[in-house]
């Protein structure tokens, strides 16, 4: 039988799924989602599998091993070697391995299954007091599996320890499909293993002789890195398995070994007690780095829990951007190096003595120049997630010499860093290459990367040239070579050189007793193929022959955009730690789902097509197809990776080559429909509401029956406001009647109004065309083009900083502030960045108005009043869900508390089609609607957009109210 006759047979018979076929576009795509994770290799596996049950993973190994096929064991996909990249089975367990088994809060461990995540664990045993201790950058993602895997550590490491310090038990499947728990064991249970007759015996005594003979101990003793170095993680950890002063427990190799001795299904925990309330960082401003190392030395002598290094580089880098520049709010001048010194303590008076103590010692050793200290959680999160975000804030470097992890897992003691920094900086200036430096410096672990074109066959080579310069100094200083990220198939190559070829013929036969047919992740750590192959940049396209509608100039083009994914994973987040991106991964929990699963297949496809339309592939269409265009991503993701913008752009290129379906045309064509329907709202409605026609609409044009479709109102609020007579005011403002506005929600459109009006202004209806938002949703680029060009044409003569244009829809509004600035003609581009300064929220606007002084409190009534506020998707990627927020709280005794959701679910006609309707739902189920449920009545529901309190009317039969609608009840003298 043929392999594919053998994949055929063995989908057959798993609970999960498997893809394989390269002639299915639903298969294809997923295993191009997976030929990737956050390192610098691509490499298209065989197929994917997203096992369900054990019994999965037992066939799974059976198969392997029956025909020659590796499996790749995967969870978050973040590693940074190349771990889960290769030509086998990827298999992810993510979705459907990921309980908590059980927790011992009186013993303090927890048994897991190896898809937790790290982050949604912790928020599980907060209530209980407890905590898991690793902590990576990517903890919101990073799962138990996989940090045991690459043995992951994090920035608290120093006091919380490393993984495989914290991993008690762990149960694994071996080569021959047997599971076996791997524990501590006394002298009596470690003999009774050594004399077992099964699988496990064999390994057990194939290890034994292993490190029982003196030349190997030897070999070992002497090639392994310094033991103060605390991230040892180089190969196999031979070192720490023959410490005879510790049970043995093949759990310390289990750690750090990558998938490639067995599959994990469970694994027993150390927890431990929740750090004390009180925290404090110590920021440190350096002239240069190696001054900050020196200072870094300076920082352990007080026993902090946490020291770690962020560079200029990153720092220039949050500048400007649209999350991270409300994070530099401590900084001063233009520091070279900035150390951040976290202490804890109960109180903030002994936090202050600690810190206090540190700067002394700092300023006597005349190291640094600014020491500000940052108190209470919320303002130290700010800070921290600076540093957590370093990898992918560095991903938005300008040309095609961008940050590679190459040198960023080497480790050697934090006494040694200053000189090992001082000779990693004259190795840079002789390969001329910049570099950016950040991470642990606490732990003596710098993640130093290089910025490299490897696009460029001499990039390529230095690319190789200066990982093995450097092995050179991991030597000179008897480091490690990995210290969190692993080997995988970036370091593997070097570890003869680094621990002694005895040491290296040794961990071959560590490989060799456990997996001796290579079905565990074949070719990772040991017989590695050479590092600079299969790299993502192996093929190479020019990008300035990609045309695009968009102006994609600010990113170089839409093929750097769609580069700039890190792979970290940032939108592999869930519910549980909260924001907008990614919202159908979180419904779906599938890799092809994600923010980072749609910028590659882009990047592959822009790279390596052959079609004359490099967006006329149907890989690209299955990938998009549950992006709900929320805008996330633009400002979560720490490389403003932009799906919603390139989804739009992608759409009009596969329309061009395949033409658009009816239901496309009919919605992105809303507003016509409407404005028809409005001419006859008495009979439109009643067809819109009737059961039987109402249905027949959907049946028709492939809505869902659950869905009601909106009603239109007789009389537009354009038409509404010219009847009005014209009012003086303190300010005049124009209000945009959108398309959803001035049809379906014109009574929330004249409340906004009464409100302006009644507060003093002097309101303007412009007659201004429709937003283009429908447009852009269903991706009819050219016709939101014209649509923009039109209205920055008409609105450039009256809206200005005195004369701003409110608009109380989000999703229309934001369209003048965001897609305008790059979808109008070159000759209108300035006129489009001034209008986009000046298209306000009315949120916003009455914001400022009450900052200025101009409306109070007291024109509000004092009663009480409670308000559950869910802010539109648009409206978090902006920042703009403070102001709802800030008007509303605006009455005396008015209480508004922010709902932590994400995107509604909804999202403009997503909800609507038929199709996408059960992701809807589970979007909405996630925080929104389990929220709303238990909510009293007593509570008023606020949601600012039109989609917004649609779905929750649909799914919850509740209304919600507009904020201009609350906040107009409130006033004590109505218009």
């Amino acid at each position: 039988m043929s392999i594919k006759s053998n994949l055929v047979e063995l989908s057959a018979s798993l609970q999960g799924d498997l893809f394989f076929d390269e002639k299915n576009a639903s298969h294809q795509t997923m295993r191009l989602a997976y030929s990737t994770d956050a390192s610098v290799y691509q490499e298209l596996p065989l197929a994917v599998c997203i096992p369900k049950t054990k019994e999965d993973l037992v066939k799974l190994i059976h198969f392997g091993k029956a025909n020659n096929i590796t499996l790749i064991p995967r969870t978050a996909g973040t590693s940074l070697a190349g771990q889960v990249v290769g030509a086998g089975i990827v298999v992810d367990v993510s979705r459907f391995f990921n309980q908590i088994l059980e927790v011992n809060v009186e013993e303090k461990w927890a048994r897991v299954q190896p898809g937790v995540i790290r982050d949604d664990l912790n928020a599980y045993l907060k209530p209980m007091g407890l905590m898991f201790g690793p902590e990576t950058s990517t903890a919101s993602r990073a799962m138990i599996g996989g940090m045991i895997g690459n043995n992951s550590s994090g920035l608290h490491s120093i006091v919380w320890g490393d993984t495989r310090q914290n991993l008690i038990a762990a149960n694994v499947l071996l080569d021959d499909a047997s599971e076996v728990l791997f524990e501590a064991l006394n002298e009596q249970e470690y003999f009774k293993k050594l004399t077992s007759t099964c699988r496990e015996g064999d390994i057990y005594r194939g290890i034994n002789e292993l490190i029982s003979k003196q030349d190997n101990l030897a070999a070992i003793q002497s090639g392994y890195p310094k033991k103060d170095i605390t991230r040892r993680n180089t190969g196999y950890a031979l070192d720490l398995l023959t410490d005879t002063s510790e049970p043995f427990n093949f759990c310390k190799l289990l750690a750090g070994s990558e998938g490639t001795i067995g599959i994990i299904t469970e694994a027993k925990i150390n927890l431990m007690p929740l750090p004390p309330k009180e925290i404090g960082l110590v920021c440190i401003h350096f002239h240069d780095m190696v001054e900050c190392m020196h200072g870094n030395v300076v920082a352990l002598r007080n026993f902090p829990e946490a020291s770690e290094l962020v560079d200029k580089y990153i720092l220039d880098f949050t500048v400007g951007h649209p999350t991270y520049q409300y994070n530099r709010f401590f900084i001063e001048g233009d520091p070279q190096a900035l150390l951040i010194v976290e202490f804890r303590a109960d109180t903030v008076a002994e936090i202050q003595a600690k810190a206090e103590k540190l700067i002394l010692e700092l300023k006597a050793a005349g190291l640094g120049y600014a020491y500000p200290l940052i108190l209470g959680a919320e303002q130290t999160n700010l800070v921290w997630d600076v540093r957590k975000a370093g990898l992918g804030l560095i991903r938005n470097l300008p040309g095609d010499s961008q940050p590679v992890n190459l040198i960023e897992d080497c480790a050697v003691s934090p006494e040694d860093l200053p000189a090992y920094v001082e000779d990693v900086q004259q190795l840079l200036v002789e390969e001329k290459v910049h570099a950016s430096y950040y991470a642990h410096a606490g732990a003596g672990e710098l993640h130093i990367e290089p910025f490299i074109n490897l696009k460029t066959e001499e990039g390529k080579k230095q690319f190789r040239r200066i990982l093995e310069r450097t092995t050179d100094l991991v030597l000179k200083y008897n480091g490690s070579l990995s210290g969190e990220h692993g080997d995988g198939r970036l370091r593997g190559e070097f570890i003869g050189k680094v621990l002694g070829d005895t040491v290296y013929q040794l961990l071959l036969e560590v490989k060799q007793i456990f997996d001796p047919n290579a079905v565990f992740n074949a070719k990772k750590i040991v017989d590695t193929p050479p590092m600079d192959t299969h790299l993502r940049y192996d093929q190479v396209t020019d990008a300035s022959q990609i045309k695009t509608y968009f102006d994609f100039t600010k990113q170089e083009s839409i093929l750097r955009l769609a580069e700039k994914c890190s792979g970290s994973g940032d939108c592999r987040k869930t519910e549980i730690t909260g924001g907008t991106m990614c919202p159908s991964f979180m419904a779906t929990r599938d890799e092809k789902d994600t923010t980072r699963a749609r910028a590659n297949m882009l990047r592959q496809f822009l790279t390596n097509s052959t079609e004359q339309n490099r967006f006329n592939h149907e890989e690209l269409k299955e990938v998009m197809d549950l992006c709900l265009s929320c805008k996330g991503c633009k400002t979560e993701c720490p490389s403003s990776v932009d799906i919603a913008k390139m989804k739009a752009e992608f759409l009009q290129h596969y329309y061009d080559a395949n033409g658009s379906s009816f239901r496309s045309k009919l919605i992105a064509n809303f507003t016509q429909s409407q404005k028809l329907g409005s001419l006859v709202a008495p009979i439109y409605n009643f067809f819109a509401t009737n059961k039987l026609t109402s249905s027949l609409i959907k049946q028709v044009v492939g809505f869902a029956p659950d869905r009601s479709l909106p009603k239109v109102y007789g009389t537009t609020l354009t038409q509404w406001a010219n009847k009005k007579e014209r009012r003086q005011g303190k300010r005049q403002v124009y209000l945009y009647a959108d398309e959803f506005t001035n049809y379906n929600d014109t009574e929330i459109g004249i409340t906004a109004y009464k409100l302006l009006t009644a507060l003093g202004y002097e309101v303007l209806v412009p007659n201004l065309k429709e937003s283009g938002r429908t447009y852009l949703s269903k991706g009819f680029v050219k016709k939101a083009k014209d649509l923009a060009n039109s209205n920055v044409d008409l609105a450039s003569a009256i809206i200005s900083q005195e004369t701003p244009l409110l608009g109380v829809e989000p999703s229309a509004i934001i369209t003048f502030r965001d897609e305008y600035v790059d979808l109008v003609d070159a000759d209108k581009k300035s006129k489009a960045v001034e209008l986009a300064k000046h298209a306000l929220m009315i949120d916003e606007f009455l914001v400022q108005e009450m900052i200025a002084g101009r409306i109070h409190q007291e024109q509000f009534t004092a009663a009480p009043q409670k308000i559950k506020l869910h802010g539109h998707c648009y409206q978090k990627a902006f920042k703009l869900v403070e102001y709802s927020k800030q008007i509303l709280s605006l009455p005396l005794n008015y209480e508004v508390e922010v709902i932590p959701s994400g995107c509604c679910g909804m999202a403009g006609s997503f909800g609507y089609e038929k199709e996408h309707y059960e992701v809807s739902q589970k979007v909405a189920e996630l925080v929104l609607f389990p929220t709303l449920r238990k909510t009293g009545e007593e509570y008023v529901v606020a949601a600012a957009g039109t989609s917004c309190r649609h779905q929750i009317k649909d799914g919850l039969e509740r209304k919600s109210y507009h904020p201009v609608e609350i906040l107009y009840d409130a006033l004590i003298n109505k218009a």
